[in-house]
């Protein structure tokens, strides 16, 4: 069995609100480059991250991530 991906639309969420990168980054407490990394999908938020984006877009984690199986 393959390990699923996570895609995001943090990109997407973040253009919306026409915050920079630095700005969401500060609003999440993590840093520009880890903004940059989810948005290539380089890097998989924590839970605990995760459930920071949503608090701060405003919607629930489903509305900015889905699981998508490899195959």
């Amino acid at each position: 069995m393959t390990s699923p991906n996570v895609r995001n639309r943090i990109k997407e969420l973040r253009g919306e609100r026409g915050w920079t990168q630095q700005q969401l980054a500060d609003a999440v407490g993590v840093s520009r480059q880890s903004i940059n990394s989810i948005e290539r999908e380089r890097y998989v938020p924590s839970l605990p991250l995760a459930l920071t984006f949503a608090r701060v877009f405003g919607c629930s984690t489903e509305q900015i991530f889905t699981l998508e199986s490899r195959r």
